[in-house]
């Protein structure tokens, strides 16, 4: 099933543009194969989505699809009722599960669409235990996703408890249809064409990347109001953006909607001061107005308005919690920048500014990384994590200047939009 020379986007019916985004996410965030099977997770509001997305990746030949759902109300039960010892756990045989489904040739979809705040009254200590404890029995399955052994892909469904958030005093019966707007929009789904949108949208990315790629800068410098930061580059990184193909041979879009090309830093070269643009919504507590001092590559200083005390167990979840896996970069001119909304919700908030991700590095973005050892990519400079969070530094008052190997500024970024 196509969808381009249909009827006007505003003429077509919820359950059309549903199926216009899974197929979006299907043949573009996926690029499914034929006979692949696809491990699906999904909040319960999603179901409708989720449902789409299953007959979409049959038709285009899945062998089998498995979705795992999650209930908010029952991860507030934990919190609410489970005892003490109860938050060092997390069920690492599912995990371990879905690493032994990707290294058997799975891909992962991923449906976001939690109450950003949902964690905002629990106690701090609890919360960093349990991510902690989660993130540590995901690993087996993150380090397959963030190295790009399989094709997988995030996309977003309108859910009551976000679209509150972002629309805040609507009723529901208003706020989650807006919601819906804003994802159909960015995702490119109310193109006349939207598998053709995102081809052309890829094909931009991927020229600015191999500008960047050519110019081969050593680092990157962000100044505007609270920042001054340098960010050096791993050695021998490459930048990525839109469409890329994974270790299988498979051609995917990891971020429906995506407008970011971001590359690996080098987890040793990060110095100075950065202050966030837009609030981090982070396992359900919302942290506002970050500000992080770096010396040789670690954050030795961090402070925000909310979330501290949720901050500080983050920067403590390791040793490489302190230090960057990802720098991107993102015009303000973006489609999400534009629609003027903040969405807590960093798939999008990252797609409408400049970003930095604390934690996991990208292999991939190592020249032949995929393939190598983890002691090489480390000899690099990519840093190693239980974590990857991003938060946006960007904004139409950031400059941006690449910094050369005789350590030469040339513009990157002037007030948010690329210089050339």
């Amino acid at each position: 099933m196509t969808f381009h020379d249909t009827k006007p986007f505003s003429e077509i019916g919820h359950d059309v543009r549903l199926e216009r985004l899974a197929e979006v996410a299907v043949k573009v965030g996926l690029g499914l194969q034929k006979g692949q099977e696809l491990v699906m997770t999904a909040p319960l509001d999603a179901v409708p989505l989720a449902r789409a997305i299953t007959e979409q990746a049959y038709r285009a030949g899945a062998s089998l699809v498995t979705t795992f759902y999650t209930d908010e109300l029952a991860a507030l039960m934990r919190f609410t009722h489970a005892p003490e010892e109860a938050f060092d756990h997390a069920p690492s045989w599912l995990y371990e599960g879905m690493a032994a489904a990707f290294r058997s040739g799975a891909a992962r979809l991923a449906i976001a669409g939690d109450d950003p705040s949902l964690l905002a009254g629990q106690d701090a200590d609890k919360v960093a235990r349990a991510n902690r404890a989660r993130s540590k029995a995901y690993m087996p399955a993150l380090e397959l996703i963030a190295g790009f052994a399989v094709n997988w892909t995030i996309v977003s469904a309108s859910t009551p408890a976000w679209a509150r958030a972002v629309f805040p005093g609507e009723p529901d019966e208003v706020a989650v249809p807006k919601l819906w707007e804003a994802i159909f929009n960015a995702s490119r789904v109310d193109r006349e064409d939207p598998i053709e949108a995102w081809r052309q949208h890829n094909s931009q990315l991927r020229a600015r990347t191999e500008y960047l790629n050519a110019k081969a800068y050593r680092a990157l410098r962000f100044r505007g109001p609270g920042t001054d930061l340098e960010v050096g580059l791993a050695d021998e990184h490459e930048w990525h953006g839109g469409a890329t193909r994974a270790g299988n041979g498979v051609i995917c879009n990891a971020n429906i909607p995506t407008e970011e090309v971001f590359t690996t830093p080098h987890k040793l070269r990060v110095s100075g001061t950065v202050t966030s643009t837009k609030p981090l919504s982070y396992q359900g507590t919302v942290i506002e107005e970050i500000r992080v001092r770096f010396e040789e590559g670690r954050i030795v200083d961090a402070t925000s308005r909310t979330g501290q005390e949720v901050l500080g167990k983050v920067l403590d979840t390791d040793e490489g919690a302190r230090r960057l896996g990802e720098v991107a970069l993102v015009p303000n001119s973006s489609p999400i920048s534009q629609s003027g909304l903040l969405f807590y919700n960093t798939l999008f908030d990252e797609n409408a500014a400049s970003h930095i991700a604390l934690g996991q590095a990208y292999s991939k973005c190592i020249r032949g990384g995929l393939s190598m050892s983890e002691e090489a990519l480390v000899e690099r400079g990519c840093n190693r994590s239980l974590i990857h969070i991003d938060w946006m530094i960007g904004s139409a008052e950031i400059d941006v200047d690449g910094i050369t190997a005789d350590r030469a500024a040339e513009p990157v970024m002037r007030r948010g939009e690329w210089a050339n």
